[in-house]
């Protein structure tokens, strides 16, 4: 008889037991600083400023192939540039990633396969921004594609999951 009253004392605790530890657990993830569930990702190009430095105007594309290494994509719209894109996500927790910078580096090269300019392009206030001449830009075919990759890029979903 004995064991019968310490089953039924036990299962009438188990509600209580199981809200301490729940309660004990939120204490214990509150403790923690936000930033130590959020990891910070890079794809794609990572743009070294000493390199940049090293392929000035006037440089031959085969200097840029070799200091910048091979692009993203190369465009021949209006003489030849090649294409160096990347992207940073932050992912918190189990949520889906959230981009939160892109870049497309552009090496406009002069019909004698030598750089004319460079721009590091990127989105400021929802326009397209060249952050080396840190100058908005106007339109034109070539800005036509770079903002395809800028403004397209929210969109991918890297686990193939829909967000609906």
């Amino acid at each position: 008889m004995p064991v019968r009253v310490l089953q039924t004392s036990a299962i009438r605790r188990a509600p209580a037991l199981a809200a301490l530890i729940s309660a004990l657990a939120v204490a214990a993830c509150s403790s923690l600083p936000v930033n130590s569930f959020t990891q910070t990702f890079n794809r794609g190009y990572v743009l070294d400023e000493n390199a940049l430095q090293q392929v000035p105007v006037g440089s031959s594309q085969e200097q840029v192939l070799l200091v910048l290494g091979t692009p993203s994509t190369v465009a021949t719209l209006s003489g030849e540039a090649f294409y160096y894109i990347s992207q940073k996500t932050q992912q918190t927790a189990f949520l889906l990633p959230e981009v939160v910078d892109q870049r497309v580096l552009v090496v406009y090269f002069s019909p004698d396969r030598r750089v004319v300019r460079i721009a590091n392009y990127g989105m400021q206030d929802g326009k397209i921004f060249d952050f080396i001449s840190r100058t908005t830009v106007a339109g034109g075919a070539d800005i036509s594609m770079v903002g395809s990759i800028l403004r397209g890029v929210g969109n991918i979903n890297p686990f193939g999951v829909s967000r609906e």
